[in-house]
């Protein structure tokens, strides 16, 4: 009996996460592709990575059908991600793949009455970026350079960032070869829109920030974070470099909106420590008990 309702579980769980996962996928890239069609594609801007050279091949050739050179454009990275990524990854992205595909041939919206580049730029960069952002809460990907940065990042330690740069440079650079010039100048805001639009989606709206505080009063501080912040606490053992003297780092996360009175609460303590603040895409995990000692 007991096996039967483990496995029954096991069974709904996994039904539960294959449903989200797809979820995500389909509403992603309903929101990418009617931002795409619907303002950034009639404006003749470009966008970054696969579907940036879709878009250009699309301006080119203006008789092809968009969401089939999207499908072709990815059978490389569903061929290297097979082979260097997980199945399960895989298998999650070549439905993203089709599905944005599928969508990217079906949907056809009238553009609105936008005739600035600018807002066009930024409101196409916001929805696709909204829609991105979506698609990588999920298990899998819409295919393109997500694959490639991982690969890439498995075999030689290259970051993701540092791929999508270098790649969206190249494409706005053949953007305004042989597009528009000014136009792929333009593309340049909706790139960084967009991109920071799917860090927020990812890191959520309440972004949390990771606290290292060097301090000669640390039991003083930890004490205060603990009871009048009620956050937990973690001490690493360090040691100074130049004074040779051991002591206690205090680490903790905190919201955004918790930051200036930590700083505050920090600093009455001892004017002289020293913080370092940094930004975290994503907490997980449960805070067992709130005081620990590494």
């Amino acid at each position: 009996m007991l096996k039967k309702l483990v496995s029954r579980h096991k069974f709904f769980t996994g039904f539960k996460s294959l449903a989200v996962n797809l979820g995500l996928i389909f509403v992603g890239s309903l929101i990418y592709v009617i931002g795409m069609k619907s303002i950034l594609i009639p404006a003749e801007l470009l966008s970054g990575g696969v579907t940036g050279i879709a878009v250009l091949l699309y301006y080119i050739f203006p008789g092809i059908n968009f969401g089939l050179l999207y499908f072709i454009l990815n059978i490389p990275m569903i061929i290297i991600g097979w082979i260097h990524v997980s199945r399960r990854f895989m298998i999650y992205t070549v439905t993203g793949i089709v599905t944005f595909a599928a969508m990217a041939s079906m949907i056809q919206l009238p553009p609105p009455d936008i005739t600035d580049p600018i807002l066009s730029a930024l409101y196409s960069g916001i929805i696709c970026g909204a829609g991105a952002g979506i698609i990588l809460r999920s298990l899998g990907s819409a295919g393109g350079l997500d694959v490639l940065a991982v690969v890439l990042n498995k075999k030689y330690g290259l970051r993701p960032g540092t791929v999508f740069s270098l790649t969206n440079i190249f494409i706005i650079g053949a953007g305004a070869f042989f597009h528009d010039f000014e136009l792929s100048l333009y593309s340049i805001i909706f790139v960084y829109t967009s991109g920071r639009v799917i860090d927020t989606v990812l890191s959520g709206f309440n972004q949390r920030k990771s606290i290292m505080i060097i301090s000669d009063k640390t039991e003083i501080i930890a004490k205060e974070i603990l009871i009048r912040e009620d956050r937990g606490v973690t001490f690493f053992n360090g040691t100074g470099a130049y004074s040779g003297r051991a002591k206690k780092v205090i680490f903790t996360i905190i919201s955004l909106t918790e930051l200036p009175k930590m700083k505050e609460l920090v600093f009455s303590i001892d004017p002289n420590a020293f913080m370092v603040i940094n930004d975290t895409l994503e907490v997980l995990g449960k805070r067992h008990g709130k005081l620990k000692v590494l």
